[in-house]
């Protein structure tokens, strides 16, 4: 008698043997069961037999998909994402009734034959020729797990998913070879358990766990005699017997498994009667996957953590082999999510921009120092809705971001301040910043060309400050609380454009697209389209005292084994000295105490920041910071539509003219103040920068202050407005001959001061750029 194995069935060359004598028996008998009328294809059992023996003898199994939890940076539930919805569970988890009520209606002789059931082939052989098709199969629950063990290996693969469920006679050969292995190699119970974990059930659900939780809103272990029985009999046809969809289906497919669970004597014919007599209740949670089930407003953090982990290297070499991983999931992922300062971001974003306005807000805060990513939020959330968007207005396009980020206006002027000072200008620098000139021309760049400012019909390009009265000279402290772009204008012309393109790289100042910062003047007033998300790190790099660090989502990653997976860090490195960034600190300091930005100022700890608004009013912004927490806040049209922010309603409050300072300055206000809320106050390292004399044209007497215009060559004897007082430097030599006030030096009414040649004055022309 033959030896048998523990736990039901013969050894694995046992079962073999009888495999293959049953197939040269009997022809093609397999090949009937799995393609009605193979035999007539003339498939010779000669042929299968050579073709066992080839199949390698060692069956691959990948790890199962499971869901991916991602955790906010104190272990709160942010979100699930999964390729497929699925929760491994051991044997000991799942309830009896399940374990009876699958074996029951899928292959009640489980626990006594092999890997091949010989009486079942036998039976489906002749039942389907008495019914003259594939009526019945033979597959035993061994067979049937291998055969999903192929099926997710093949993935999201159309192709191999096909070939791993193809009816053909090599792949049921195929299956039946492995099948012994496993047989072997796991015994009965971790077959079992392996198979409920591989099942798909239907409506996303992966696994006993998953489908308990879909269907009954309960874990495996609790499922009841009816419900095991309904969930058992899905597995034959996961959309047929659907109870969502179909419970009259359901119900009677439940009743044929319970009534099979009698016969073979799992359950009592009075409890068999007894659940069918019970009406099918469902409990139903509904599949949700992805950043779309972000809870606290999270659903671009999220996307942004996905994304990392597709993107970086460190997870795999190639974007295929990191999805893959991703697709596998059963990952915990730890993120730098600060619950306090992502719910403080969303309550100000609620408060200020409205879900159904016209316009869209983005916040993005992080960490100096750390480059942790603490909170990311939009007025319009995340979702397919309406007033819903999957575009992630706070980061870059390849992070999911829009395709060109946005112009960002007046808070570029720091990074030209910064270069400027680390090229040796000082702090007191004074330029003549008129009202309106042309850019300055010939600018060198890095390449060792250089920019040229080529007339069009309407003349040189030219740039021009905010409002008429802004009028120079101005020293850099004033010029930047003010935001005077003519004065940085100049100073770019002094500097070159290549001091000022090394600083931005220092800073990770890259456009949204991917593309390089133009090389250009302009770019001295914001026309770089670029992310909330950079901007915020790169002034976080100010508050470091010059030291960057590359931004960080993800703390810790653990697989399903917990075992834990390398993550990307914060890469540091000195952009600036400490002087450099302590003096842009003392600067912007102004911006919020007295400047543009005073409506963001924070009472009670030492904050700074800037200002920006680009032409037409597309777009408005205010990046700040204080010495622990650096913040970015744009507001504007996130589609391709460009709405001009004049005479406009956003949030129930109407605003005659958005600038940076009015809107997003309140914004950033609102969710920094909360997010450090409790917390320390630490204080900037400032220094002591001397206001300079600078003399004023016009003769009042009050450095900085801008001159209202006169009239040109007017120098009527007592007026305190005479030839050259406009403020205007195009006229001043002609205000200084006429009027006599306008300096000893006709062609430079500003003693002391020294002017380049050429950037005074200028035709008419298009102005461009930044705004406060």
């Amino acid at each position: 008698m033959a030896k048998k194995r523990s736990g039901g069935g013969l050894s694995g060359s046992q079962q073999a043997a009888k495999f293959l004598g049953v197939s040269v028996l009997s022809g093609v008998v397999l090949a009937g069961i799995a393609i009605p009328g193979a035999g007539a294809l003339g498939l010779a059992a000669k042929g299968t037999v050579e073709g066992f023996d080839e199949i390698p003898a060692n069956l691959k199994t990948p790890p199962l998909s499971q869901r991916t939890t991602i955790l906010d940076a104190e272990g709160g539930l942010i979100a699930s994402v999964y390729s497929r919805d699925r929760q491994v569970v051991p044997l000991t988890a799942i309830s009896p009734y399940m374990q009876k009520a699958i074996v029951a209606i899928e292959d009640s002789r489980f626990y006594e034959h092999g890997a091949v059931d010989l009486k079942g082939i036998l039976r489906a052989v002749n039942r389907n020729a008495q019914e003259g098709g594939a009526a019945q199969g033979a597959s035993t629950l061994t067979q049937q797990y291998v055969k999903n063990v192929f099926v997710e290996e093949a993935g999201d693969d159309p192709t191999k998913v096909r070939e791993a469920q193809e009816k053909s006679l090599g792949r049921k050969i195929r299956e039946l070879k492995y099948s012994i292995q496993v047989e072997e190699e796991l015994g009965k119970k971790k077959i079992l358990e392996n198979y409920l974990n591989i099942t798909y059930f239907g409506q996303q659900a992966y696994g006993i766990e998953s489908a308990a939780q879909r269907y009954f809103s309960k874990p495996a272990k609790d499922l009841t005699l009816e419900q095991s029985a309904l969930l058992a009999g899905l597995v034959q046809s996961p959309s047929r017997y659907d109870p969502v969809n179909d419970s009259t289906e359901a119900t009677n497919r439940r009743n044929v498994v319970l009534q099979r669970m009698a016969d073979v004597r799992d359950i009592s014919q009075a409890e068999a009667d007894a659940a069918k007599a019970k009406p099918v209740q469902l409990k139903v949670t509904k599949p949700r996957n992805g950043c779309i089930t972000a809870v606290k407003g999270a659903g671009f953090f999220c996307d942004y953590v996905r994304n990392t982990f597709l993107s970086d290297p460190v997870f795999g070499k190639t974007r295929e082999d990191r999805a893959k991983i991703w697709n596998q999931g059963g990952l915990t992922i730890r993120t730098t999510l600060d619950p306090q300062s992502q719910e403080s971001t969303n309550a100000s974003i609620k408060e200020h921009v409205y879900q159904d306005d016209t316009i869209a807000t983005a916040v993005t805060l992080v960490e100096p120092g750390t480059g942790k990513v603490l909170a990311m939020g939009q007025s319009k959330p995340y979702g397919f809705g309406k007033n819903e968007t999957q575009i992630n207005f706070s980061v870059d396009k390849r992070m999911g971001g829009s395709n060109f980020g946005f112009q960002v206006g007046s808070t570029f002027k720091p990074f030209i301040a910064a270069a400027a000072l680390e090229q040796g200008m000082p702090p007191t620098k004074v330029y003549a910043s008129p009202n309106k000139i042309d850019y300055p021309s010939p600018i060198p760049k890095c390449d060792g060309s250089q920019w040229v400012n080529t007339p069009d019909r309407r003349g040189p390009a030219t740039a021009e400050n905010e409002t008429e009265d802004e009028i120079g000279p101005y020293a850099l402290r004033t010029a930047m609380e003010k935001s005077i772009n003519t004065y940085f204008v100049q100073m770019i012309g002094e500097i070159g454009l290549c001091p000022v393109m090394e600083m931005t790289q220092k800073l990770g100042v890259v456009p949204a697209a991917g593309t390089k910062l133009p090389e250009a003047p302009s770019i001295a007033l914001g026309s770089a389209e670029l992310s909330p998300l950079t901007m915020a790190n790169a002034y976080a790099t100010f508050a470091n005292r010059g030291e960057y660090c590359t931004p960080v989502a993800i703390e810790s990653i653990t697989d399903s084994h917990g075992k834990a997976l390398q993550v990307p860090k914060s890469k540091c490195s000195r952009a600036m000295s400490e002087q450099t960034a302590d003096t842009i600190n003392t600067l912007l300091l102004g911006v919020v105490d007295s400047g543009t930005g005073e409506r963001a100022g924070l009472s009670g700890r030492d904050n700074a920041g800037k200002t920006g608004t680009t032409d037409s009013r597309h777009n408005a912004w205010f990046v700040g910071y204080t010495p622990n927490l650096s913040g970015a806040v744009w507001v504007g049209s996130g589609g391709m539509k460009k709405i001009s922010m004049e005479q406009i309603t956003i949030g129930g409050e109407y605003y005659p003219k958005v600038f940076g300072g009015g809107l997003p300055g309140p914004i950033w206000k609102g969710a920094v103040s909360g997010a450090l809320a409790g917390r320390e106050a630490p204080g900037f390292a400032t220094i002591s920068i001397p206001e300079p004399s600078v003399p004023n044209p016009g003769g009042r007497g009050r450095p900085n202050r801008p001159v209202k215009p006169g009239k040109p060559g007017d120098g009527k004897p007592g007026d305190s407005r005479p030839g050259g007082a406009t403020g205007d430097t195009t006229t001043g030599a002609t205000g200084g001959a006429t009027g006599g006030t306008g300096g000893d030096d006709p062609t430079n009414p500003f003693p002391g001061i020294t002017l380049d040649p050429g950037v005074i004055g200028g035709p008419n022309g298009n102005g461009n750029g930044g705004r406060r």
